[in-house]
């Protein structure tokens, strides 16, 4: 067996399913540029068949990234397998990943199929996608739930067939680390053919064991392959985590014996692309990129790793990219300066207005703001007016009084399709009050299902990141906005949800 662990990663294909994460299309190229970054080995963009927007996503990435295997998901049907390898003609490496639920509940009371049925609909579908794409991955949905016996039988079927790489999921995130990597253990050993393909593994976190069984997987089952996602992204309680996974492997390769290609210097800026394109903001004590990750409060351990970083830290910061939050640029920056920094970060603005644009933002956020961190620029190109096309709303100005006794009242400014409207309300905070004075205008009718706060960098002086959550008619969008002025920031995350209500496009429920 390699001795080499392959990290695929659909932060952009199931971490999107997470309830308000969804992406546009610029926004999955550059967290696409960023995991090209990072070395990832496979990128799974999306679910080309699922809408002509995810289409669009997964051809833009295709022929954009060169150095990673990009990835389409599809159901077991030649319409969506058809649709992928159109939308991967110009990769380098380009994968098919078909999938068909195989566990007796989802045979019977999802695809009301008999088992029969769906054997040869897997193997079919298989057969016509290794005739379009010499690499194909094959799922069995729910696997870890369903019929060891069935399970043999079906996936040396679409070995045979030209599977070179299969993934058994734990859709559901049932499975406890010992039992899954006996699972994965016992197929391979009981399938003739499994030394043909690669073994993945594919787990969610419901009980909060993704990351362990995944490695489980790969200790005890002999998987070859870990899908993951960066912050462990994914609907529910989301999946395991990429630099969890990478991070122990590197860590403790003792025991692992596994090498990785990962380039471990990206993982903070990815973590925090991620984090500010989807308003899902990372726990401070999250391992490997949460804010006190390398955070040493107790007198015992600062004493200590003074003394010998090793005696309390098994990793160095400076190794997953902490060092990246040093102060890059200044009011005096230039705009060659600028535009470096954005490549280096992986932000790609493909014309000359964009980056005029966001330089301008730049220059406007460095009066304001004496120090200019990474997070600050990606929050700043993060603006759906910077890195979007034309949007019905955009943020102009504002102006609230609050004071201790009296009712909160706002003023604001916006553009309603290039127009300027003027609207104002009052609240019960200044934040209330501005919402309610866009909101006594637009009428969405939107509800909002959550609203956070997180400061970018560590001082009074730090941006502050606002995340809006709004459900409307079954559709649910997250708006983010950032600026030294919190309730500013509010104001332009709310509206960026606004924003994001007024698009159409529908996705497909797609494997877990």
């Amino acid at each position: 067996m390699t001795d080499k662990l392959i990290i695929f990663d659909t932060t952009l294909r199931d971490g999107e399913q997470s309830p308000g994460a969804s992406m546009t299309r610029d926004e999955k190229l550059r967290i696409a540029r960023q995991l090209e970054r990072l070395r990832v080995d496979v990128i799974e963009a999306g679910f080309a068949a699922s809408s002509n927007g995810d289409f669009e996503a997964v051809k833009t990435i295709a022929d954009a990234i060169k150095d990673s295997t990009i990835c389409s998901l599809s159901r077991a049907n030649d319409r969506d397998i058809s649709r992928a390898a159109e939308a991967l003609k110009g990769a380098n490496s380009g994968r098919i990943h078909t999938f068909i639920a195989t566990s007796p509940l989802h045979m019977e009371k999802k695809l009301r199929m008999t088992p029969d049925q769906v054997f040869e609909q897997a193997k079919q579908s298989v057969r016509f996608a290794r005739n379009l794409v010499g690499d194909v991955e094959f799922s069995p949905e729910d696997g870890y739930r369903s019929d060891m016996d069935f399970l043999c039988r079906i996936l040396e079927a679409v070995i045979a067939e030209g599977a070179g790489t299969i993934n058994v999921p734990d859709t559901v995130g049932y499975a406890v680390p010992e039992l899954y990597g006996e699972f994965i253990r016992t197929l391979r050993e009981r399938i003739p053919n499994s030394d043909k393909a690669i073994w993945s593994v594919h787990c969610h976190n419901d009980l909060g064991m993704a990351v362990a069984n995944s490695l489980a997987g790969v200790k005890i089952g002999g998987a070859r392959q870990v899908e993951c996602t960066i912050n462990g992204l994914g609907e529910r309680a989301g999946n395991c985590s990429l630099e969890e996974v990478v991070m122990a492997v590197k860590t403790r390769r003792d025991y692992f014996g596994l090498d990785v290609g990962i380039d471990t210097s990206h993982i903070v800026a990815a973590s925090r692309m991620v984090s500010q394109t989807t308003g899902f903001v990372v726990q401070p004590n999250k391992a490997v990129v949460g804010a006190n990750a390398f955070a040493h409060a107790s007198g015992i351990h600062q004493d200590g790793v003074l003394k010998a970083r090793d005696t309390y830290e098994i990793m160095r910061a400076e190794d997953v990219g902490w060092t990246t939050n040093k102060i890059v640029l200044g009011k005096l920056s230039g705009r060659n300066a600028f535009k470096q920094r954005l490549q280096d970060l992986g932000v790609s603005l493909e014309s000359e207005t964009e980056i005029n644009s966001a330089f301008a933002k730049f220059k406007e956020l460095a009066d304001r703001k004496s120090e200019i961190f990474d997070e600050d620029i990606l929050a700043l190109v993060s603006d759906e007016s910077v890195t979007s096309e034309k949007e019905q709303y955009g943020f102009v100005s504002m102006s609230q009084h609050s004071e201790t006794g009296e009712r909160p009242h706002a003023a604001v400014v916006f553009t309603v399709e290039g127009k300027e409207v003027s609207t104002q309300s009052d609240g019960n905070g200044p934040v209330d009050a501005s919402l309610k004075a866009i909101e006594s205008y637009v009428k969405s009718g939107a509800e909002m299902v959550l609203y956070s706060v997180n400061a970018i960098s560590g001082s009074t002086e730090s941006q502050g990141e606002v995340t809006v959550r709004l459900q409307n008619s079954g559709r649910v969008v997250n708006g983010v906005g950032s600026d030294p002025d919190i309730v500013v920031a509010s104001a332009k995350a709310y509206l960026s949800a606004l924003n994001k209500l007024q698009s159409k496009s529908d996705r497909v429920a797609a494997q877990g």
